[in-house]
């Protein structure tokens, strides 16, 4: 009897640590897989120092499944773009957006082109790039996808994209439209500049092989977006605490994998242009 009173005392007692949630995040799959996985890991060992709880960095494989993912309260965390943001958000209601990259509330992708189009940069896309091949990134990318047609469409009437170029492709990331348009399987792509400027400074671009030909207006996109329950979950203060850990984000090196100067507070209303431009193109319901 003694030894069965020891042994539930002894239940008692490692029950709640073992019950303990743990806190995860996922992230838009917007590059190569295995830098993804290198980038996160490092965010997930930070945040569990700074909110004192277990955190896992969950990888998805597609931009659909992240979002799909937070919904499902598989994670309860997302490093999304600004139109993965908003679907997220509106799935889960009383979701917020906490924060954003300095460099995300003016943010801007690139059109690129291959070194055979004769192409060079300009200040307006140029005509000539009519009857060629192009390629997306993600379908559901908003500087891939979402706002690189936004303006296409605002330079050439708007135009549709599959009757304007001979043939359109959606890449599913920014590293495979670079090495697309670099191999000439697309004469044209449109592509995040944080991904292509980091890209060119690595050396992983041959740039005798594919240039920048035209950049966008400036728009609002990647955010980190916590679901709403989180305080329910995690404690009262949570979200206070998850916003707290990436203001005070100082690690150079940490900040240099995404790559951000910084983290600013951010907010839901700060996305609402996004969501107005995607329900214009029939990309929300």
């Amino acid at each position: 009897m003694r030894r069965a009173v020891l042994t539930a005392v002894a239940f008692a007692l490692v029950a709640p640590a073992a019950a303990a949630e743990t806190f995860r995040f996922t992230a838009i799959p917007d590059e190569d897989q295995s830098r993804l996985i290198e980038r996160f890991s490092l965010v997930a060992d930070y945040l569990e120092a700074r909110l004192g709880v277990e955190v896992e960095y969950v990888p998805v494989k597609s931009y659909g499944a992240a979002v799909t993912a937070f919904r499902n309260d598989q994670v309860q965390l997302a490093w999304f773009g600004g139109l993965s943001g908003v679907q997220a958000r509106r799935l889960v209601p009383g979701s917020v957006a906490l924060a954003q990259g300095s460099e995300d509330d003016a943010f801007k992708s690139y059109f690129i082109a291959h070194d055979s189009t004769g192409l060079e940069r300009t200040d307006e896309l140029p005509d000539a790039v009519e009857g060629m091949t192009f390629t997306f990134g993600s379908r559901t990318s908003t500087s891939g996808r979402l706002m690189p047609e936004h303006f296409f469409r605002q330079r050439f009437d708007d135009a549709d994209p599959e009757a304007f170029f001979s043939r359109v492709g959606y890449s599913g990331d920014h590293s495979r439209t670079i090495a697309l348009v670099e191999a000439g399987t697309y004469d044209l792509g449109a592509v995040n500049y944080t991904v292509w400027d980091a890209a060119v400074e690595d050396g992983r671009v041959d740039t005798d092989k594919v240039s920048v030909i035209w950049e966008t207006p400036p728009y609002p996109d990647y955010n980190w977006t916590l679901r709403g329950d989180a305080d329910e979950r995690f404690g009262e203060g949570f979200t206070e605490q998850v916003q707290a850990a990436f203001l005070e984000m100082d690690d150079p090196e940490l900040l240099a994998t995404f790559p951000r100067e910084a983290f600013i507070p951010a907010d839901n209303a700060m996305y609402v242009p996004i969501e107005r431009v995607a329900e214009d193109l029939g990309l929300l319901r």
